[in-house]
């Protein structure tokens, strides 16, 4: 085994070990009729980050009897020693730290040409470039994110999802732990590394309130930083300002950030008119999954002078001398600049994602002559996963009595 081999089978071995939960799911297919040999025969392309967490979940499916092909998810976010790690266990892998836009997009479009089984996709890259194939072998597949839930939603209502897909990310047990706790911790994380800088006392502007923006508020306040919030949904704003978060419009919070970070899924959420509002040495930061969130090409535009001034922060020169800088070109700080989320946190994600690509094996047939294509995530794996949880992290909780089972079914008073 090689150096970086090596080094991919400690990381390995690492996120497996704080992964019990993931083990339990393991576990239960395994006392299954089939057992082992779950995927047999099954060729299965994944689109995801190239973390050591993703690392457990693929040898486990290539352990069950699946080919698997991988291709990267973020062209920056490849972890090359797991990378390696995993080919020298017989798995195809075609990623690697800093791919080019044309090598990125080429590898995807070669995993959707490959007549896969099942896919297993991570905003929606895959299945987009499937449906442009004329294949039609597909059993089904699943996606991990919010950004690939509304790519696939699209794809469904213009009649170009030609297989089932379990919306993996609808998954209480991973929306409501990923999404929140996961790119919390992850966000500081990958700030940390690029910058080095202390967040305490900072303006910090998160622009979103969602799952992952009310992680990353959280978690920028608990390092002592002030954190304005910024919506478009009248709830989400108000519960961030019942968190005790400044709200505020982007074109306002744009004067005050130290530090910018966009948590939406949308496109061009800071804008040139936002850039040239900014103070010098403003730091712009995206946590959503693809790269439109911040306008970077706009603010090129704007800059007369670039200048890498540190590992994945580049420096933009505007006018009259003020300076701002963009972390890990635009893409998702947290896995360019880190290691992405907690392996106790995407145990969770990963259970769900083996136990979907079961649910699609064992129902093929119904799911065939279904036409919903977007499935709702099975509330069946949800309370599986739950279970797995409780126990992983050795919680117990009380149950109610027959007299309270009663009174919770019952209109009269006690």
């Amino acid at each position: 085994m090689s150096e970086r081999e090596e080094l991919g089978r400690a990381s390995f071995e690492w996120a497996k070990a704080h992964m019990p939960v993931f083990e339990l799911a393991e576990r239960y297919l395994k006392k299954r009729e089939t057992g082992r040999n779950l995927f047999q025969g099954i060729h299965l392309a994944a689109c995801l980050h190239v973390s050591k967490e993703t690392a457990v979940l693929i040898d486990s499916l290539h352990s069950f009897g699946a080919e698997v092909q991988l291709v990267a998810a973020n062209p920056l976010s490849s972890q090359d020693d797991i990378a390696s790690f995993l080919k020298s266990r017989g798995v195809s892998v075609f990623a690697r730290s800093g791919e080019s836009p044309e090598e990125y997009t080429a590898s995807i479009e070669a995993a959707a040409k490959c007549s896969p089984d099942l896919i297993v996709d991570d905003g929606g890259e895959l299945h987009v470039a499937y449906s442009a194939t004329d294949s039609t072998g597909c059993k089904g597949g699943t996606d991990e994110t919010t950004s690939g839930t509304v790519r696939l939603k699209a794809l469904a209502d213009q009649g170009k999802l030609r297989y089932p897909v379990v919306p993996v990310n609808e998954a209480k047990t991973k929306h409501l732990f990923d999404n929140k706790y996961g790119s919390g911790q992850s966000t500081i994380d990958g700030l940390l590394r690029a910058t080095g800088l202390l967040l305490s006392g900072k303006s910090v502007v998160v622009a979103g309130y969602g799952w992952v923006g009310r992680g990353v508020a959280l978690r920028t306040r608990g390092m002592g930083a002030r954190v304005i919030v910024t919506e478009v949904d009248g709830l989400k704003a108000l519960e961030a300002h019942l968190d005790g978060f400044e709200v505020l419009r982007m074109i306002e919070a744009a004067e005050q950030g130290d530090i910018f970070l966009t948590c939406t899924g949308q496109i061009d959420i800071l804008r040139a008119e936002h850039f040239q509002k900014m103070k010098d040495g403003a730091m712009l930061g995206n946590v959503g999954h693809f790269d439109r969130e911040i306008d970077v090409p706009a603010l090129y535009r704007l800059g007369r002078n670039t200048e890498e001034v540190r590992k994945n922060i580049t420096r933009i020169e505007l006018e009259r001398g003020k300076s701002l800088y963009v972390l890990c070109q635009g893409r998702v700080v947290n896995l360019v600049a880190g290691e992405g989320h907690p392996p106790e946190i995407m145990q969770l994600s990963f259970a769900n994602q083996l136990l979907s690509l079961c649910y699609l094996i064992d129902h093929e047939n119904e799911l065939r002559k279904e036409k919903r294509k977007l499935l709702q995530f099975p509330e069946e794996i949800d309370s599986l996963v739950t279970g797995f949880a409780m126990e992983g992290f050795h919680l117990k909780i009380d149950k109610l009595t027959e007299r309270q089972r009663d009174y919770a079914s019952s209109y009269y008073s006690p």
